[in-house]
């Protein structure tokens, strides 16, 4: 991947929608190189989709938690079932794997704090292993971007 492809990715993580022409003139190709490069990065799997970006609150979803969560061991059927049971709660959007203290960071978001206890009582805690959970409310959003930086 070079340079181009980066502007390529940039000009679209800001919008999506763009028509190839809007496109290759943004990034200053002619229309047929800046496709085939779009195409390229698709088959690549470094495009992996393409999205619509929604406002959560407007949406119904206004709490955005922070959910620390530790281990009590870390074998393998564990960490695999952990992982496995996150990937299917739809109030979990990102999950991370962390270095330090905890062993994962969650992003959830919910419509109130009795959807937030629901989750925590019937889903959460219901995943086998919890060494321990540690919860942090967001009650503003500072900067919230998903456009990349520039890459050297």
């Amino acid at each position: 991947m070079d340079a181009k492809d980066r502007q390529i990715i940039r000009e679209l993580q800001k919008d999506g929608r763009l028509t190839n022409q809007e496109l290759a003139e943004r990034v200053n190709l002619s229309p047929s190189p800046c496709l085939r490069r779009v195409r390229n990065l698709e088959t690549a799997s470094v495009i992996t989709g393409y999205t619509a970006l929604v406002d959560q609150k407007a949406y119904g979803l206004p709490i955005t938690v922070f959910v620390r969560v530790r281990l009590d061991r870390h074998g393998q059927d564990l960490i695999t079932g952990f992982e496995a049971a996150v990937a299917r709660i739809d109030q979990i959007l990102d999950c991370f794997l962390l270095a330090g203290g905890d062993d994962y960071l969650l992003r959830v978001i919910v419509d109130s704090l009795e959807a937030y206890e629901d989750f925590m009582r019937r889903k959460l805690h219901a995943i086998p292993g919890i060494a321990s959970i540690d919860t942090s409310f967001a009650y503003g959003v500072v900067k919230q971007t998903r456009v990349f930086p520039v890459s050297t």
